[in-house]
C-alpha cells in the first residue's frame, strides 16, 4: 500500500473515484511537473450531501466537513492523471470558494477545511498558498468548490 493511502487508512479516510465532470472539461490535466485539477464539488457517492448557501441553510462547521470532501474528490482526479499521489512533492496552491449568504464573512475557515486535511495528509509538503472566495451561486447549488495545483516527481 502506498504511504499517501496508509495515511489516509490511519485517518479514516479512502480516496473516491473521480467524480465524473458535469460539463465540458477533464478532471486534471498535467503540464510539466504540476497537476491542476478542476473545480471539484463536495460529492459523496455521485451525489452532494447538502446544497445551498454558507451562512443561511449550511452552518460553516458542515461547509469546512465539505471542503475536505473536495479535497478527497481532487487528489482522487489528480491520482487519475499521476498514478499514485506518493509522487507528490508539494500541494502548492488551494483555490476554494464557498456560495455565501450575502453578510457571511468566513471563507477562509470555511476553506481550512481543505488546508488542514491537506496538512494531515502531506505534513510539511502540504503546506501552500490558498484563495477564499465567496461566490453567490456554484454548480448545483453546491455549499463549497475547490481546486488544486500539486507538484509532483
Amino acid at each position: 500500500m502506498s504511504l499517501i493511502h496508509t495515511r489516509l487508512a490511519e485517518l479514516g479516510l479512502e480516496l473516491p473515484q473521480v467524480a465524473k465532470p458535469v460539463a465540458a472539461y477533464v478532471p486534471a490535466v498535467v503540464t510539466g511537473n504540476l497537476v491542476y485539477t478542476a473545480g471539484q464539488l463536495p460529492f459523496v457517492s455521485g451525489a452532494l450531501p447538502l446544497t445551498g448557501k454558507v451562512g443561511a441553510t449550511v452552518t460553516a462547521e458542515d461547509a469546512k466537513e465539505l471542503a475536505g470532501i473536495c479535497v478527497l474528490n481532487a487528489l482522487a482526479a489528480a491520482a487519475s492523471v499521476i498514478g499514485s499521489l506518493d509522487r507528490v512533492t508539494r500541494v502548492v496552491k488551494v483555490v476554494g470558494f464557498v456560495a455565501s449568504e450575502p453578510s457571511f464573512t468566513g471563507q477562509p475557515g470555511v476553506i481550512n477545511g481543505a488546508s488542514e486535511l491537506l496538512g494531515k495528509i502531506f505534513g510539511q509538503s502540504g503546506e501552500h498558498a490558498r484563495s477564499a472566495v465567496g461566490v453567490s451561486v456554484l454548480p448545483l447549488d453546491a455549499p463549497v468548490e475547490v481546486e488544486l495545483i500539486l507538484e509532483f516527481a
